[in-house]
């Protein structure tokens, strides 16, 4: 569109979309349809005269109407009018009419002009800035040119106007080719084509495209298809110029086509009589990177007009940096005609290559002479930089140290090209597109050692993930394979099974992994080199910042400066502030580091300083949840301190962020004063298993510590294990191995003196003995319950037994007494200020009012329960929140209601460990859908329920099993139940 002083001063036509006419923001109406096309036809002659005949011809064809005159002239009158005060523009002539538009007035010279433009920019080296102008003046096409316009001129110019519009794409297009955007491209010429089938020039691009973007068999299928449809549409084979293609790409040729014109500029008057070309071997069987290697070719790519093209390559030894490099360097070498220096910085070795020797290389190569080679770094790269001027030369830069060693090797002038790869980030150079390079994807993982060593499958996918999907350790692995034909890839798994001896055999030739790391941690200074090992020792899958300065015994801000140090150097990632994690392999040499050069006495000092600090931060997060109950005056004693939190939110992040290296920490924390504060971790964090984040590995990590606790004889840690086996069993539904846990628990009492052990024995007794049907137990073992906790000032446990106490009543026939003592339970929650815990209040309240038959006043409350859960992430505890309500929607004669709660309590357990939780939904939702006539669908959610009741031996599986009929077989199971 014209600018903005011409659109206030001038008139602006369009006809690259609906023919329009306006004055700054002021559009003018142009008329009727034939009026429009009028205007069109004196705007598309340029200015230049046209006789009536002629118009009428354009307007009507062969055969106008009698009037055609009066109203070409009524047409021409009314355009004046509408063109005041410019009505001067259109002028009469001897037998027609012009229309004389200023400069810049329509847009279809305004695009022909930057298309022009576009055109000497390309010729004169300059791509980009081509391409900018192009996409300019496509812009300026707003839609079907001449878009409603009748008559045959307007339907033969909108076909000209709509290949010119093509022409400029397909031009645009080759210019994203050559800055390297394949991918980019792709899906806009795949969608070009199916709109313009017989196009070939589109066919050319889509193919070059997918060959570029490493899709060869899809680029060979595009000829295919072309070939088949111009045989097919115009009995013709394609163009010399797509069987040319078809011919490069067969012969698996990377070079991209001559520009037209050829490339002006590329090698100026600086440029050195030498043209290196020092590029190693590129990696016959590279696989994959297939968008990584795209995004550095679109930066590489000559025109940027920024000055020195500049990418580095960062990551861990042995994931293919140089590989990716080397690959990419090829792949931009035709934009670099005046040569290619390469040169390995021994940046990861104890002696790295020394910048000037370097430059005295490249120099050479370059064509300087010896004698005219100048001393020191500071002169030699300013010839280097002279030298350079005007040329079109790449610098791979392998292996770097540092930004120093690197900074004195750079081009400076425009038109050259730096790719650097190095261990450590390269932050200290200004403009430099960075590229981490991290471990292959496992598909990619699996190609690439199917690739060498033509085996596949199930085999396949264990060694590269036990190789970590490292590219160097599956190389690695593959060779060894290779190199031994007895072998099969399920012989390479057993052997790389053994952690202890993986590094050791991750080894062939002068390949190995442990060398690859050693580098790296040789040039460590001593205070890194001890973190490095440290911090290794723990099992999580990461560790966090705080934890991290926990097992080193250091401040948080020295072990976030010690912890960068390790990430920028690659043998520590960090996936997210303040968070570490390492590779496998190097977690593995890390480990074995910390075994050879730390006494075993220090690791175990870190190992304790970690337990404490999950310890005590997860006794504070309990205890926010909780208020009212003293458990921190009955846990092990920390002498490292935890975190402290401003709000439950950050404290509830932190727990369920932390759980799987909380776990882990207790996991391995079985030996001698470890074990008692392990089990205490367990304890302080109950809510996970509720919450179903780590059920399974929750409850296993209880099993392993039990058995250490039985080995040591710790009646204490034994007696808490437990009563977590008592909980999980319960919340379960798996009653039978409850009870066994609760008597082995209740006889443990006599044998320590540990209050939370005896009041707790008690209260998951009564539990226990209530859903099992035996009241009067359940009574007396909830009443004692309720004295122990008041005994030593539990106000928090203290309402959960009264909460279960007013199920017993229930249960027996007492619900007046049982919503009284509900409502005790949540009064006693409110008065000590009770976050999560007040849900269970409103839940106890909420089952008891539905009891009751006081359902609206019971779904209240279970509403509050639910929010309360949700919010603290308790996904178990609000899937049976919905289940009760499903209850009490069905005790209002809520059919619809009960079953839309019911599916949503099995889409919160599907997945989950809650089977006795997912069965009583399945029981709910059958009466659900029983009452609104789906009695087939009933019957399979209540054979499911009655499934999982009969193999949890639960007390519910009778009265389900009375519900199906046993005259007719059961209906197949539905798979939305």
């Amino acid at each position: 569109m014209a600018d903005a002083a011409g659109e206030e001063r001038h008139l602006w036509f369009t006809v690259l979309g609906p023919v329009t006419v306006r004055r700054g923001e002021q559009q003018f109406d142009a008329g009727s349809p034939r009026q429009r096309a009028l205007l069109a036809v004196l705007l598309l002659r340029d200015g230049l005269g046209t006789s009536a005949v002629e118009l009428i011809r354009a307007l009507w064809g062969e055969n106008p109407p009698p009037t055609a005159m009066v109203a070409l002239r009524e047409y021409v009158r009314r355009l004046r009018e509408a063109l005041a005060p410019d009505a001067g523009m259109l002028v009469s002539e001897a037998d027609g009419y012009a229309l004389r538009v200023g400069a810049g007035g329509l847009d279809l010279k305004r695009a022909e002009r930057l298309a022009a433009d576009a055109e000497q920019a390309r010729r004169s080296g300059d791509p980009a800035r081509a391409r900018e102008l192009l996409a300019r003046a496509l812009e300026l096409w707003t839609g079907e040119p001449l878009a409603g316009i009748p008559g045959p001129y307007g339907a033969t110019w909108r076909t000209r106007l709509e290949e010119r519009r093509l022409g400029l794409v397909e031009t645009r297009i080759a210019l994203d080719l050559e800055a390297g955007r394949y991918a980019e491209v792709v899906s806009e010429l795949t969608a070009l084509t199916a709109e313009h089938p017989l196009r070939e020039r589109l066919r050319e691009l889509l193919m070059l495209a997918l060959h570029r973007g490493n899709r060869r068999a899809e680029a060979l299928a595009v000829y295919a298809d072309t070939r088949r449809l111009l045989a097919k549409e115009r009995g013709v084979a394609p163009s010399p110029e797509l069987c040319e293609l078809r011919r490069r790409i067969l012969r698996a040729d990377p070079r991209p086509p001559a520009a037209e014109g050829g490339r002006p500029g590329y090698a100026g008057g600086g440029a050195a009589r030498g043209r290196p070309a020092q590029l190693p071997l590129d990696t016959p069987d590279f696989t994959g990177r297939a968008a990584l290697a795209e995004d550095l070719v679109a930066h590489l790519g000559p025109g940027k007009g920024r000055g020195v093209a500049l990418c580095a390559v960062g990551g861990i030894g042995g994931v293919g940096k140089t590989a990716l490099a080397v690959h990419v360097a090829h792949a931009v070498r035709p934009f670099f005609p005046d040569g290619q220096l390469y040169v390995d910085l021994r940046g990861s070795g104890p002696c790295p290559a020394d910048p000037e020797a370097v430059l005295g290389a490249f120099l050479r190569a370059l064509g300087v002479s010896d004698c005219a080679l100048p001393e020191g770094v500071g002169e030699r790269a300013a010839l280097y930089r002279s030298v350079l001027d005007g040329c079109r030369v790449l610098v791979l830069l392998d292996n770097a140290r540092d930004a120093a060693q690197v900074r004195p090797l750079l081009p400076g002038t425009d038109g050259c090209a730096a790719l650097v790869t190095s261990r450590n980030r390269l932050a200290h150079l200004p403009g430099t597109h960075v590229v981490a390079l991290d471990v292959m994807r496992p598909g990619e993982a699996r190609a690439l050692f199917t690739r060498i060593t033509g085996e596949g499958g199930e085999d396949a996918r264990a060694v590269v993930a036990v190789c970590g999907c490292l590219p160097l350790a599956i190389r690695i692995a593959a060779a060894r394979l290779v190199a031994r034909r007895a072998w099969t890839a399920a012989d390479l798994v057993s052997k790389l099974a053994d952690e202890h001896r993986r590094l050791q055999e991750l080894q062939a030739g002068d390949l190995g992994i442990k060398a690859t790391f050693e580098l790296g941690y040789g040039q460590l200074p001593p205070r890194q080199a001890r973190a490095f090992r440290l911090v290794a020792l723990p099992c999580g899958p990461d560790i966090s910042l705080g934890a991290a300065a926990a097992v080193l015994g250091l401040g948080t801000e020295e072990a976030r400066r010690t912890l960068e140090f390790l990430v920028d150097t690659s043998l520590l990632e960090s996936p997210a502030p303040d968070r570490y994690r390492y590779h496998d392999l190097v977690r593995l040499y890390a480990r074995a580091c910390a075994e050879r050069d730390e006494p075993p006495e220090r690791c175990e000092a870190a190992r304790s300083r970690l337990l404490d600090h999950y310890l005590a931060t997860a006794a504070r997060v309990y205890t926010m949840n909780r208020p009212g109950e003293p458990l921190l005056d009955h846990l092990e004693p920390t002498r490292y301190p935890g975190l402290a939190f401003d709000d439950r939110e950050s404290a509830l992040e932190w727990l369920y962020t932390e759980a799987g290296n909380l776990l882990a920490c207790a996991r391995v924390s079985t030996g001698g004063p470890l074990l008692r504060r392990a089990a205490d971790l367990l304890l302080v964090t109950k809510d996970l298993a509720d919450s179903g984040t780590g059920a399974r590995q929750y409850e296993q990590t209880i099993v392993r510590l039990l058995t250490a606790a039985l080995e040591a004889q710790d009646a204490r840690a034994e007696g808490r294990l437990r009563l977590l086996m008592i909980h999980l069993h319960i919340m379960a539904g798996r009653l039978a191995e409850a009870d066994r846990e609760a008597r082995a628990a209740m006889a443990l009492r006599r044998h320590c003196a540990d209050p939370v052990l005896s009041s707790h024995a008690l209260n998951e007794s009564g539990i226990i003995a209530g859903l099992q049907g035996r009241h009067a137990d359940a009574e007396a073992l909830l009443t004692q319950a309720l004295a122990a906790y008041r005994g030593y000032g539990n106000q928090n446990s203290a309402a959960s037994a009264l909460g279960n106490l007013a199920r017993t009543y229930q249960d027996t026939g007492r619900i007046a007494e049982g919503v009284d003592l509900a409502e005790q339970c949540l009064a006693l929650y409110r008065k000590i200020g009770a976050t999560v815990r007040l849900a269970t209040g409103h839940y106890e309240l909420g089952v008891a009012l539905t009891q009751a038959g006081r359902p609206e006043d019971a779904l209240r409350q279970l509403e509050q329960a639910a929010c309360i859960y949700q919010d603290s992430r308790q996904c178990l505890w609000e899937a049976m929140t919905y289940w009760r309500m499903a209850q009490a929607h069905l005790a209002a004669d809520r059919s619809a209601q009960a079953a839309g709660l019911a599916e949503e309590a099995l889409a919160i357990l599907h997945g989950s460990s809650g089977q006795w939780a997912r069965a009583n939904a399945l029981t709910v939702l059958g009466h659900a859908l029983q009452r609104t006539g789906h009695a087939d669908r009933a019957r399979v959610c209540w054979q499911q329920a009655l499934e999982t009741y009969e193999a949890l031996g639960s007390p519910e599986a009778p009265a389900v099993r009375r519900l199906l009929p046993v005259d007719r077989p059961e209906p197949a199971h539905d798979a939305d139940a």
